[in-house]
């Protein structure tokens, strides 16, 4: 569980990659298609079946390295004819995904995303640890013998 926080510096962490990269647009993803925190500009794009789509895509992949013999793929990549997009596999089951046009090419976004991603994982494995430290949430009150009644 990402605090605000968390998500304030990824979010930081990914601008600075897009600015780096001339990528649009990069996006946390959680393998199940979930978007945790994002930078840059989609325009119209729907940005939650933009996020399931990669997470399918990249679950499709995983499975095609494990039939040839292959642990995981660590990156896909996607060209089109005016803009593409390259998904980086994460610790803890997340995703980098990255949408870019003519403007940068994919042996320059490549080399910072694999800058981006060992940053990124290591603000990860810190959220995680923070979180198995943290104390379990407290509620005042006895809900139990004093349930709310509905008017």
């Amino acid at each position: 569980m990402l605090t605000a926080e968390d998500q304030m510096a990824i979010e930081g962490q990914l601008a600075d990659f897009l600015k780096k990269s001339e990528a649009l647009w990069s996006a946390l993803v959680d393998k199940g298609g979930n978007l945790f925190a994002q930078s840059g500009d989609t325009g119209t794009l729907d940005l939650s079946i933009l996020s399931a789509l990669a997470a399918g895509s990249f679950a499709a992949t995983h499975e095609l390295a494990k039939r040839l013999g292959e642990s995981e793929f660590t990156a896909l990549y996607h060209e089109g004819h005016g803009q593409h997009i390259l998904m980086s596999a994460l610790h803890h089951d997340c995703l980098l995904v990255t949408i870019f046009g003519e403007k940068t090419n994919i042996g320059l976004v490549r080399f910072y995303a694999q800058q981006v991603t060992a940053t990124l994982n290591t603000a990860l494995k810190q959220a995680s640890d923070k979180e198995a430290t943290a104390s379990p949430l407290q509620l005042e009150g006895d809900f139990m013998n004093n349930p709310a009644t509905i008017s």
